[in-house]
């Protein structure tokens, strides 16, 4: 209390906030002059600036009559500058150094702290500052200078030679044709620094008039200055400065929703608590995810609240997160954004997502990684290994990395439905890593690498009585899928001379089929069985209570209908987009598609490769049987080639004599296609027509064209 009274209150001083020019107000910052001359004496010749940039260029003149001024030393700079002869194009056009160009630079990126105050008649008034720039003297005519003397160099070296070579000799010239720049080519060279610098260099500079404080121009500077104060009288604008005690300390401190103790404390370097329950939950994920990187389901929850839903929050860490041995991992994508680059190796962020997510791929099948086996695969360096293995694991002596987390198995026993959605998401990404890394699909483990569970032993006859009452539940479907087949075979024909590859069907009737049925393999769609269940003399163990689907089929529970009409919607929406597909893409995008659906979908019940392919064909596509080259290294999968035969275009014929064609060439040329679809078609068609009908169906490769998914590079 005595030092309050002793520092009295001398005045008060009301404060405005004027918004006038908010969004245009920049401060310039000059080099240090003398006291008694400041910046709005000296003449500014001319003043530019590059408005995406935030770049200014001010040209202002030298008092080339001061007595520290020397003259020689000015005429010397001139000289070399623009050299002896002076035209329009000379920097100098006095033949003395008489101006100066300041260039401007950003101090700060973020101006929300600072602003200008203009204080009149008792009153503060303040603008936010939308930049602050910092003027210093540029040298470019050094550059300038150093150009005009290599010029006159390489002028005096070439008469020097001419003067000694009689006659010059012949050289041999080699020509050489660059390659087409690929994407990736593409995003590397725009992300360059030569590239930037090259954009920024071509932004067009626009002229500007400086007005003076002294020096008026139809009095401008002093009606601009006006801006400066709050315009509104009533306060309106100042609603922002205009808070009550308790309303200014809830902005400073938000109070927290509930407090516990022992309570996991949030990442302290972005966000304490009580502003991190301020944000959307999705927000809270997202920043909790991307600190820790690696989480457990448990701890997520500790850190939300009990009073948070855990539904919503499974469902959003399922947009940030992947699922890595029962814990939540960070999305590569989220650590390293579209434009960021590797600090180390200086690297584009798609190939450090690529890399990571190879990383992380490894381990859903093992809890060990080798470090020399990523850097092999992934052609990272090392630093940039280190950091992605870092994220998510920890060093052992003599052993290699460890997941950093245990195995949470609860977690996998009490949400199967999120254990099977991702387990589609990470076949997607194999396939992706297959292809960019060309890995060896024997060498890839199909099943994730988990303690083995309690086998349940099956007798034989226990399994022969599974089996049969399986046949008996399917006995209505087994009949009308028989029915379906017959009528499918007699309708299909051989049209336009593609060969149609067609399944034999014997007469015998359901006996042949309930055991192609018990014999036929489901498609990969399904969670890897180490999920959930262990097999036991080669039947799982869900499978042996009558749980799960069986053979590709739906359970009693599921109608089969249902399935037959999702499927076919799915097959009929994919090749009215993509035409022309392998088998392999075919299961590839349906595993996408699996794992877009809600949890409980009746795909879900387990779809085969047989009952795949019989929609496919069902939907109007017809089997194109390519001649793949002896050698080839085509999986069967991907040798079996579909294509949508009628679409209800105008280019449905187009399409099927291209298939034709096909159907007897492996690669074929253009010119060769174009002749054929004049022939076959009987009128000239456009380059138009031709290079949609292309773009349908093939891809081009070393100037051959093949049918998508069949060349092998």
């Amino acid at each position: 209390m005595a030092n309050e009274e002793d520092d009295p209150v001398v005045q008060e001083i009301d404060v405005y906030l004027a918004k006038s020019l908010a969004e245009k107000l920049y401060l310039f910052q000059y080099p240090v002059r003398p006291a008694s001359m400041t910046y709005d004496d000296i003449p500014h010749l001319s003043a530019r600036i590059k408005p995406r940039q935030q770049k200014v260029e001010l040209e202002m003149a030298i008092d080339t009559l001061n007595p520290n001024y020397c003259r020689s030393k000015g005429e010397q700079i001139a000289l070399n500058v623009d050299g002896a002869c002076a035209d329009e194009t000379s920097t100098y056009s006095s033949k003395l150094m008489d101006k100066q160009t300041f260039c401007s630079s950003q101090t700060t990126s973020n101006t929300s702290r600072y602003a200008a105050a203009l204080y009149r008649q008792g009153e503060l008034h303040l603008t936010p500052l939308h930049g602050i720039l910092q003027l210093r003297p540029s040298f470019s005519y050094l550059d300038k200078a150093d150009a005009k003397h290599r010029e006159r160099e390489a002028a005096n070296e070439a008469g020097d030679s001419s003067q000694d070579e009689a006659e010059e000799d012949v050289k041999q010239i080699t020509v050489r044709f660059s390659r087409p720049e690929s994407e990736q080519a593409r995003q590397r060279r725009v992300q360059s620094y030569e590239f930037l610098q090259k954009r920024q260099a071509e932004e067009p500079w626009v002229q500007l008039h400086y007005c003076g404080l002294r020096v008026s121009q139809d009095s401008r500077s002093e009606h601009e200055r006006q801006y400066l104060l709050c315009q509104g009288s009533s306060g309106v604008e100042n609603t922002e400065l205009v808070k009550s005690p308790s309303e200014y300390l809830m902005m400073l401190m938000p109070p927290s929703q509930e407090e516990e103790k022992d309570k996991p404390v949030a990442p302290s370097n972005i966000l304490s608590m009580a502003q991190l329950r301020t944000l959307p939950l999705a927000d809270q994920i997202k920043i909790l995810m991307k600190n820790v990187k690696v989480m457990p389901f448990a701890n997520l929850m500790s850190l939300l609240g009990p009073s948070v839903d855990s539904v919503a929050v499974l469902r959003g860490i399922q947009k940030v997160a992947m699922l890595v041995q029962g814990n939540w991992v960070v999305k590569s994508d989220i650590l390293y954004p579209k434009d960021s680059s590797s600090p180390h190796s200086g690297v584009p962020a798609e190939v450090l997502c690529r890399g990571r997510d190879f990383v992380m791929w490894k381990f859903t099948q093992s809890r060990w990684v080798v470090r020399k086996e990523v850097a092999t695969v992934t052609k990272l360096c090392a630093e940039d290994v280190k950091d992605l293995l870092e994220h998510m694991a920890i060093v052992r002596i003599n052993k290699g990395w460890e997941f950093i987390l245990p195995h949470d198995r609860e977690f996998i026993k009490k949400h199967p439905d999120v254990v099977q959605r991702q387990h589609m998401l990470w076949t997607g990404i194999q396939a992706k890593l297959e292809k960019v890394y060309n890995l060896v699909k024997e060498a890839i483990p199909k099943k994730l690498d988990e303690q083995p569970g309690p086998a349940v032993l099956v007798s034989g006859e226990q399994r022969v009585q599974v089996a049969k009452s399986k046949a008996q539940q399917n006995h209505a479907f087994l009949e009308r899928e028989l029915q379906r087949r017959k009528e499918q075979i007699q309708a299909s024909t051989v049209m336009g001379g593609v060969r149609i590859k067609e399944e034999p069907v014997s007469e015998e009737g359901e006996d042949e089929d309930e055991q192609e049925a018990e014999e036929e393999e489901p498609m990969d769609t399904m969670p890897s069985s180490g999920l959930s269940n262990r097999l036991a003399n080669g039947l799982p163990t869900g499978r042996a209570a009558g749980g799960d689907s069986f053979n590709g089929h739906p359970p009693p529970g599921c109608s089969s209908t249902s399935v037959a009409r999702e499927l076919g919607a799915f097959v009929k929406a994919t090749f009215q987009r993509q035409f022309v597909l392998t088998l392999s893409e075919l299961k590839r995008l349906f595993n996408l598609h699996l794992a877009s659906l809600p949890p409980g979908h009746t795909l879900f019940s387990g779809i085969s490769d047989r009952m795949l392919q019989d929609t496919v064909l069902a939907a109007g596509c017809k089997q194109i049987l390519v001649p793949f080259p002896p050698q080839t290294a085509a999986s069967p999968d991907e040798q079996k080639v579909f294509a949508l035969w009628e679409s209800g275009d105008m280019s449905d014929q187009h399409r099927q004599v291209l298939l034709e064609i096909f159907s007897k060439n492996y690669r074929v040329r253009r010119n060769l296609i174009q002749s054929r679809l004049t022939q076959e078609c009987g009128e000239d068609l456009s380059k138009q027509e031709v290079d949609k009908v292309l773009k349908d169906c093939c891809v081009s490769y070393g100037g051959m064209w093949y049918l998508k998914g069949t060349v092998q590079s």
